[in-house]
């Protein structure tokens, strides 16, 4: 079967080659009438542009990335989900990246990146730096950050106010009457934890609460197991916390098994309260009181200020989005 050229393609329609490239390319430059005649015949002679040719061209692919920590997180998937459908909508396509919370492996797949000349990056950092933001722009990278970094000002950044959520949910547990709470999270060496560990204490701050009431477990990962591993180490104390506030749902859930299995009640022996309110959490063994954020939002939301960039280059505007977060209130609390 041969393969439709742009050559072809011109002929077919009475252009030149220039214009046919102008169509797929800068179609603005292109009169309406002679657009709509070529599209015509590429629609008819199944024309497929060459990709590799096309980058040749303009220096970079159709193409931008997503990294993230783990896209089998839930509220991850959301995120993936509002940004691939928001940059197909601009024609572009979408590569999706796990980084394992492993700078190396995030490294490595900076530098496939570059390697691809794709045309920028969303990206949930490992260990976001000054230096590390300008190594990534001198390689000619437009940069989204999914993270609450307010001292890099000059980059673009989505993200969920985490101190608000957290005191949220910690201020939840105090007006049950709880005092004696765990605060179960991923490594505190990333931004999101040691947010929303803030958040706790500011809770505890405005209830003239020490600090050290609150019982901190680092986990290695926001994940269910990691959720149960948490919750053996806690339910075999001395004295066992009445509540336990977890920095993801994954991790409340893997709490919960744990405490249903060893015969607990929830929330009449332990009061258990999740973040990201992820589709589990409502259904839950006993639903998952949670704080609510719309990852498919967030998604949506960097994904537009990477194409905003793209298509503006030096007339872009930076942007710092903060999303604000909402208890929802269910059984396990």
């Amino acid at each position: 079967m041969s393969t439709v050229g742009i050559k072809h393609v011109a002929e077919t329609a009475g252009v030149s080659t220039a214009t046919v490239s102008n169509v797929l390319n800068k179609p603005d430059r292109v009169a309406a009438a002679t657009r709509d005649r070529v599209l015509k015949v590429i629609k008819e002679l199944g024309f497929v542009p060459n990709a590799a040719a096309r980058t040749m061209v303009s220096g970079r692919t159709k193409a931008v990335a997503l990294v993230v920590f783990d896209v089998r997180n839930p509220f991850l998937t959301d995120v993936a989900r509002g940004c691939e459908d928001t940059v197909l909508a601009f024609d572009n396509a979408l590569m999706l990246c796990n980084s394992d919370v492993s700078p190396d492996k995030e490294r490595r797949y900076l530098d496939l990146i570059t390697e691809q000349r794709m045309q920028g990056v969303l990206i949930n950092p490992v260990a976001p730096t000054a230096q590390w933001l300008a190594e990534l722009r001198e390689r000619g990278l437009r940069v989204v950050l999914l993270d609450n970094v307010a001292d890099l000002p000059d980059v673009c950044c989505v993200a969920v106010d985490d101190v608000v959520g957290a005191d949220q949910a910690v201020t939840h547990l105090l007006g049950r009457g709880h005092r004696d709470i765990a605060f179960v999270t991923g490594p505190l060496s990333m931004r999101q934890s040691a947010d929303r560990r803030a958040g706790c204490l500011r809770a505890l701050d405005r209830a003239e609460i020490p600090h050290d009431a609150l019982r901190t477990v680092e986990t290695a990962a926001f994940t269910v197991e990691q959720g149960r591993r948490a919750a053996e180490q806690l339910l075999a104390s001395r004295v066992r916390p009445t509540a336990v506030f977890c920095a993801n749902d994954l991790l409340a859930l893997g709490v919960m098994q744990v405490a249903l299995r060893g015969g607990l009640t929830v929330p009449g022996d332990l009061a258990i309260v999740g973040y990201d309110d992820i589709d589990a959490a409502e259904t839950a063994a006993v639903p998952l009181t949670s704080v609510h954020v719309d990852g498919y939002e967030l998604g949506q939301a960097a994904a537009r200020l990477l194409t905003d960039e793209i298509a503006l280059g030096p007339e872009h505007r930076h942007e710092r989005q903060v999303f604000e977060p909402k208890l929802v209130e269910r059984a396990s609390s």
